[in-house]
């Protein structure tokens, strides 16, 4: 909106911008933790950050390693960036792996413009979506792992798709695994260097570049405390949109906001560690990102258990590892590593203990390199950001039904009833992800109802921008949550 020759001013409730892309010293002076989102599938792919230029902005490594998935026997399946590397790797599922992947890969840009905007629009171009819409269909239906014949490959799946905390299998969470698994060797899985506080802090950079204002501390409980503006895009959950409201909006649409449905909540553990985890399998020492959850059966039982309200007895859990390939991350020697796991919504049950034995079956004596730790309850997520109803990072849980209703049944679901109110959170499509798309979505959104923009200003420079927004008298206002 900015570069559209709008006058800017963003409220953020905290201290720094950010949300769930913050980095900060969690547990001891000098190991910088990522608060919520730590690896970026979507960095490179994101249409938003393309046009943005986030690659030339930010420094980013990209692990050899996408992700790896180790086993109870020490063995693990291994996604190389390389998918070459990767096939080889997987053996008699090689083959199988590669006609999956493949054609996914081949159209991975085709594949991003796909997912970035409403499920209701005819994906296109078909050379991508058809390969896209058949791998859903295999891998979020009973018939998941038909292709393989060894274990680990169905395990690499069962990780991805766990990524969208959804009962498995189901088309949702196939839809998002297969898409960041294309992306695993298409481009990576990039960790920005300093942390995911970097990408936050780009963007902000070039808002105030463009003569935008970012007002800190400053947390906003009603649409009246805002000053007059043609318009407002609510970075907030559904649920804190209606709040904000005070009951403004009609009955019906209201009704519908009400309905969207939260799902279940995250519990996070990060650690400073006095060295590298001591994993068994080499090879984990190389990946960005490990799935600690078992076999796709042991997946697959740990995410049912949470989709129904139980804790798992042996959950699936995500861990990162950026100091391997960001030294600035930790003091000389020392390391920080990134975890969770999925939990049941408002859960406050502490994680700690049962995602440090996770990890010491798979690496013994990491328990010993311990130096510090931070643990965060669903209910503890909920308090740091009040935008994850009881945890939920998502802002909503990411079933077909809600990707398609999300939070509403609209071609336009960034536009509220209410003139000139946007919202522009991940309770829109495309949905949950540090991509940038919803935001975007809503911008241009706002920029064609209420001011008349139909081109969009990222795809230009910065006075072409202005000029076919009839300059920068015109008055635009962003309210973060």
């Amino acid at each position: 909106m900015a570069r559209a020759g709008m006058r800017v001013r963003v409220y953020e409730r905290a201290a720094t911008v950010g949300g769930g892309t913050r980095t900060s010293e969690l547990t001891l002076p000098g190991f910088h933790h990522d608060v919520c989102s730590a690896v970026h599938p979507m960095a490179f792919a994101s249409p938003f950050f393309r046009a943005f230029g986030l690659a030339e902005r930010v420094e980013f490594v990209i692990p050899e390693v996408s992700y790896a998935h180790p086993l109870a026997d020490g063995t693990s399946g291994i996604a190389y960036r390389d998918l070459d590397r990767t096939v080889d790797a997987l053996g008699v599922d090689g083959r199988a792996w590669r006609r999956l992947m493949e054609p996914l890969v081949r159209h991975a840009a085709d594949i991003a413009g796909i997912s970035a905007g409403h499920l209701l629009h005819i994906p296109t171009p078909l050379s991508a979506a058809v390969p896209l819409g058949l791998a859903v269909l295999e891998h979020g239906t009973p018939a998941w792992s038909a292709r393989f014949r060894g274990r680990h490959a169905p395990a690499m799946i069962a990780g991805l798709v766990a990524h969208a905390i959804q009962p498995l299998p189901s088309l949702a969470a196939a839809a998002t695994g297969i898409v960041i698994g294309a992306y695993a060797h298409a481009h990576g899985w990039p960790i920005p260097v300093g942390g995911s506080q970097a990408i936050a802090d780009a963007l902000a950079a070039e808002l105030v570049r463009l003569g935008g204002e970012v007002v800190l501390d400053h947390p906003v409980s009603s649409l009246a405390e805002l000053p007059p503006a043609r318009a407002v895009l609510l970075d907030v959950s559904a649920r804190a949109m209606l709040d904000l409201a005070g009951g403004a909006f009609p009955p019906r649409y209201e009704r519908a906001v009400r309905a969207f449905r939260y799902g279940p909540g995250v519990a996070k553990v990060d650690f400073a560690l006095s060295g590298p985890v001591p994993w068994t399998d080499q090879e984990l020492a190389k990946a960005a990102t490990v799935h600690l959850g078992g076999t796709q059966a042991e997946v697959q039982a740990a995410e049912r258990a949470v989709a129904r309200g139980r804790h798992a007895d042996a959950p699936f859990i995500l861990a990162s590892q950026p100091s391997t390939f960001d030294r600035s991350r930790a003091p000389q020697g020392a390391h920080t590593l990134w975890t969770y796991t999925h939990v049941p919504s408002g859960s406050d049950v502490d994680q700690r203990e049962t995602i440090t034995r996770a990890i010491e079956r798979l690496a013994p004596g990491f328990r010993d390199l311990v130096v510090g730790c931070r643990s965060t309850t669903a209910v503890d997520a909920a308090r740091y950001n009040p935008n994850y109803v009881g945890g939920d990072i998502y802002a909503g849980a990411p079933s077909i039904r809600q990707l398609l209703k999300r939070p509403v049944l609209s071609a336009d679901p960034w536009r509220t009833p209410l003139r000139g109110v946007y919202l522009c959170s991940s309770s829109t499509p495309p949905g949950p992800g540090v991509h940038g798309l919803s935001g975007w979505n809503a911008a241009r959104s706002a920029l064609h109802h209420e001011f008349g923009v139909l081109d969009d200003p990222m795809g230009a420079d910065d006075s072409d921008g202005a000029d076919r927004a009839g300059g920068s008298d015109r008055t635009g206002g962003i309210a973060a949550g």
